[in-house]
């Protein structure tokens, strides 16, 4: 896509919420492969994205309050996709970064990072560019 100088650049916005419980999580499996496609990912990208969102979500579903919601919101900016996962927990922790998990997630998305609300909300966030190749090692 072009961009005309000064103007923000294209984004899409998309929600999704469900159960946090993981016999949900092929539904965000399959919107990740969908927006990712609509964004000519190529299917390795495509691949490493799904497998890095059911990754994230694995991480929070372990203190996910029973009963609560899920939250998927998926960024489409240009030639890039933003996942942004989210779920009310138990203790409020961070996931950490110096665990198998993390290092997949890195490898598989590019960037990520993570964030915990006051209300103990965790967040975790995937950013991946179309081409970028694999995430720094």
């Amino acid at each position: 896509m072009s961009q005309i100088a000064g103007e923000p650049a294209t984004q899409d916005f998309v929600e999704v919420r469900l159960p946090a419980a993981g016999a949900y999580l092929s539904v965000l499996r399959t919107a990740t492969a969908g927006l990712a496609a609509r964004l000519d990912f190529t299917l390795d990208e495509i691949e490493d994205l799904r497998i890095a969102v059911d990754e994230a979500c694995a991480i929070l579903l372990q203190q996910a309050v029973s009963g609560s919601v899920l939250s998927c919101v998926f960024r489409l900016v240009d030639d890039s996709l933003e996942v942004t996962v989210s779920a009310p927990t138990t203790d409020g922790h961070a996931p950490s970064r110096d665990t198998f998990a993390w290092t997949v997630l890195s490898a598989l998305a590019g960037k990520v990072s993570s964030a915990v609300d006051k209300d103990k909300t965790v967040s975790i966030s995937l950013y991946k560019q179309r081409g970028a190749g694999p995430g720094p090692a």
